[in-house]
């Protein structure tokens, strides 16, 4: 029926499109045999290969199966403590124990454990999606060996093998059809939209499933050399460094440069003056502390399961937690076209009657000539238009005769109401035109609707050997009804969508212009390495690995980006993305390699997702800032008081108590109310480093004011100034916490109620331990109280200087 090399009813001479000819991508992409084997192509003897050849090939070629790479968990475990952050860690560990700080030792422990559990659990991820690739393959097949026709393991086939595929079964290899024909659905391997009619001298590829026919055909490649095994073989290995892990990273190691360098002076400083080993390992200890910010990795985590949380109950279901934060920062969207933007079902989307006929009557003849209940897309579209418009003279159906692939036309034989018998043909405009009186106004209209894409149908009807042509229908994969108000969305966000589709050039065209898509487009495969991938905004005809390819290329040029598609030919693209989407729609597989999975109908959740991760973003900004300030102030902090006072001004055990009151009880922002950013978020570590630095310095001053103040004013000894270092800590880190909050003044927006919850946990829990004197020396409650004020004013002035420094180094 459809003049197309996608569909059954095509015939060769009429596809839309030249670059829609499966066959000649395939053929220029064909999986080769091994390394050595240079077997010379010819027609497969129809005996088959003999036991003994098999098993020869065997040997050398490998199963027909996707090897199990599975590392062991405990070496996967291991390399998850082998990084600089989880060093820095074990060595405070190390020091904890050596001071017999058991309790501290044990929370950092805990966290290092955590950190690496979850990294544990994202590589998974990989391995679940080659696992649901493989269970894809079929597992048995029908071979002929020796001769004769056997079912045997699939695993076991090799290429020149002779197997046959019939209804509902799996293809087991790739192969070449070298007799019979079959409707073979594709679409989850190669994008395309519908079924594709196959008969001798085409290729088949491996977890194609048969809807239709019985045919021979011939092994040409097996196991990882398959189109499949190198879809699960990209998948496997595909990778993106997510913006958490080069945060976390680059905000400790900015840390410990700076910090580390404290840390040497004071351990030099602490030898020059003869100072005690017993107080010397504990103050460097202390340092070591101050410069881990340890709850990062954790607020990071906390901050994307709540925002995952959300997502849930807007039909969004991260698989990654990563993937939400990374969404913040998506500025290019990779969509696949079928099942994605489109429904991936035909339906008829231009009628056009030739008279004496109407379009009613047009679709009734050709719903006539279409089977009842099938598999075939084309018919069931047809006959679903048609029982939209019925008529009240419809001819009764005598006789049909399915779709011949060889004829390229299906046919009927009515009865009108009249007594009349009719005889009707449906099928490629080429060969249907070829049984009537020439129709210029069809031909004119054929050719109007495949220059848009379409997939086209002629339908002639008249009393045998007298027909005439009734009129042409047009068929395409529709849009989703909310792809153009996404991609109009996506845009004021600031993210470019682009398409990417293994369809035909003309069709691809055709759909992003109904959807709002604009742009060149992109048309041959491979896809070089070196393309300008921001010049085009369609790229057509593409495989699988060209999807991959398309991803890696953007992330090289510095693009965070998003690919959201349905089927096992996105699988490799949505793992390598740093945020993959998958469809409601979409595979099993797709949905193991993606980050998300749209779990309602529609494309809406996608710009919940991109909200939510700036939301989510700024979160985690709010506790990034305030960990740079804070461990920055702590540590020279520290230094300060040495000088001032020659003995440290905390203890290990005051550092833990503040990380338990203070980092964690921070990490409340997690849930704090902020607005999305309008534009995509990119971290600036550097800027953000400069801005921490700057605004540590004015905390720094008011600590060292307050320390001073203690030790000279009020003449305070050392434990006692102990607590008031502790004291005007936690009080200075509350006012720094609340002017991080906010891009604009700290008064903007009203903090989230758990936020406030850990601000007066964390304010009445220090000042009830300093009032009574537990775990360190008693303090008055009005000089508390004074100092608590002291912070209020702190926090007005941070708030004025952090207004400049965002604007100077575009915090946003």
């Amino acid at each position: 029926m459809i003049p197309s090399s996608t569909h059954s009813h095509a015939g060769d001479n009429s596809s839309p499109s030249a670059e829609h000819d499966s066959s000649a991508v395939v053929d220029e992409h064909r999986p080769v045999l091994p390394p050595g084997r240079q077997d010379t192509p010819t027609t497969a003897a129809p005996s088959g290969l003999t036991t003994d050849e098999a098993e020869r090939r065997l040997k050398t070629e490998g199963a027909n199966a996707i090897a199990d790479v599975r590392q062991r968990p405990l070496w996967m475990a291991a390399k998850k403590l082998w990084a600089p952050v989880p060093w820095m860690l074990e060595v405070a560990i190390i020091l904890q124990l050596a001071l017999k700080d058991y309790v501290g030792a044990s929370i950092v422990l805990l966290l290092l454990l955590f950190n690496a559990g979850l990294g544990l659990f994202q590589e998974s991820q990989a391995q679940a999606t080659v696992d649901a690739l493989r269970s894809r393959l079929a597992l048995l097949a029908a071979v002929r060996r020796d001769g004769k026709w056997k079912t045997l393991p699939a695993a076991g086939l090799v290429t020149n093998d002779i197997v046959k595929l019939s209804l509902g079964t799996v293809v087991p290899a790739d192969v070449d059809l070298i007799d019979g024909s079959v409707l073979l659905d594709q679409s989850m391997l190669t994008g395309e939209s519908v079924a594709i009619e196959s008969g001798a001298g085409t290729h088949a590829f491996a977890g194609a499933l048969v809807r239709r026919g019985e045919a021979v055909a011939k092994v040409v490649a097996t196991g990882e050399r398959t189109k499949f095994g190198r879809t699960a073989e990209l998948v496997r290995t595909a990778t993106a460094e997510s913006s958490q892990q080069k945060t976390v990273l680059r905000v400790v190691r900015n840390l410990v440069l700076f910090n580390g360098a404290v840390t040497v002076l004071l351990g030099v400083y602490s030898f020059s003056v003869s100072m005690p080993i017993g107080e010397m390992v504990p103050l460097l200890l202390v340092a070591i502390l101050s410069s881990i910010p340890v709850a990062l990795p954790s607020m990071f985590t906390l901050a994307a399961a709540v925002g995952a949380r959300s997502l849930a109950s807007r039909g969004v279901l991260s698989t990654r937690l990563s993937a939400v934060d990374e969404a913040a920062g998506i500025d290019v969207l990779c969509s696949d076209k079928t099942g994605t933007l489109t429904r991936n079902e035909l339906a008829v989307m231009s009628i056009s009657p030739m008279p004496p006929f109407d379009e009613a009557h047009l679709l009734a003849l050709a719903a006539l000539a279409s089977s009842d209940g099938g598999q075939d897309a084309v018919d069931a579209a047809i006959r679903g238009a048609s029982s939209a418009k019925p008529i009240p003279d419809a001819p009764e159906l005598v006789t049909f005769v399915p779709f011949d692939p060889a004829l390229k036309r299906s046919e009927a034989t009515l009865r009108a109401p009249n007594g009349a018998l009719l005889h009707v043909v449906k099928g490629a405009f080429a060969t249907i035109s070829s049984l009537t009186p020439s129709c210029a106004a069809a031909a004119t209209e054929e050719e109007k609707l495949e220059a848009k894409g379409l997939r086209v149908l002629a339908v002639a009807s008249g009393p045998p050997g007298a027909l005439v042509m009734a009129g042409v229908i047009g068929l395409s994969d529709p849009p989703r009804d909310d792809s153009a108000a996404l991609i109009t969305q996506l845009g004021g966000l600031g993210v470019r969508t682009v398409m990417v589709t293994g369809d035909a050039r003309k069709t691809a065209e055709t759909v992003a212009a109904l959807v709002g898509i604009t742009g060149k487009t992109w048309a041959t495969t491979p896809l070089p390495g070196d393309i300008d991938a921001e010049s085009y905004s369609i790229y057509a005809g593409v495989l699988p690995e060209d999807k991959y390819q398309l991803v890696k290329v953007l992330q090289k040029h510095g693009h965070i980006v998003g690919m959201c598609g349905d089927g096992a030919n996105d699988a490799p693209a949505l793992r390598q993305a740093q945020m993959g989407i998958a469809v409601l729609s979409a595979t099993d597989v797709a949905k193991s390699a993606a980050g998300v999975v749209l779990t309602e109908a529609g494309l809406g959740g996608i710009v919940a997702l991109v909200e939510e991760g700036r939301i989510t973003f700024q979160r985690i900004l709010t506790y990034t800032l305030r960990s740079i300030i804070h461990k920055i102030v702590q540590v020279l902090f520290l230094a300060a008081g040495l000088l001032m006072t020659g003995h440290a001004i905390l203890t290990p055990a005051l550092m833990v108590l503040m990380m338990v009151t203070g980092d964690f009880l921070a990490m409340s922002s997690s849930t704090d109310n902020v607005r999305p950013s309008p534009r995509p978020n990119i971290w600036h570590i550097r800027n953000l480093t400069l801005a921490g630095i700057a605004m540590g310095m004015i905390d720094l001053l008011f600590c060292i004011g307050t320390l001073a103040t203690g030790k000279f004013v009020l003449g305070l000894d050392t434990d006692a100034l102990r607590t008031v270092a502790v004291i005007t800590l936690v009080f200075s880190g509350q006012a720094v916490f609340y002017v991080a909050r906010e891009r604009q003044r700290m008064w903007s927006s009203v903090p989230g109620r758990w936020l406030i919850a850990s601000s007066v946990a964390d304010v009445a829990i220090i000042t009830l331990l300093a009032s009574n004197g537990l775990l360190m020396t008693a303090l008055s409650l009005p000089l508390i109280a004074g100092i608590l004020c002291a912070a209020v004013v702190l926090a007005v002035v941070l708030d004025s200087a952090k207004l400049l420094l965002f604007r100077r180094l575009a915090v946003t």
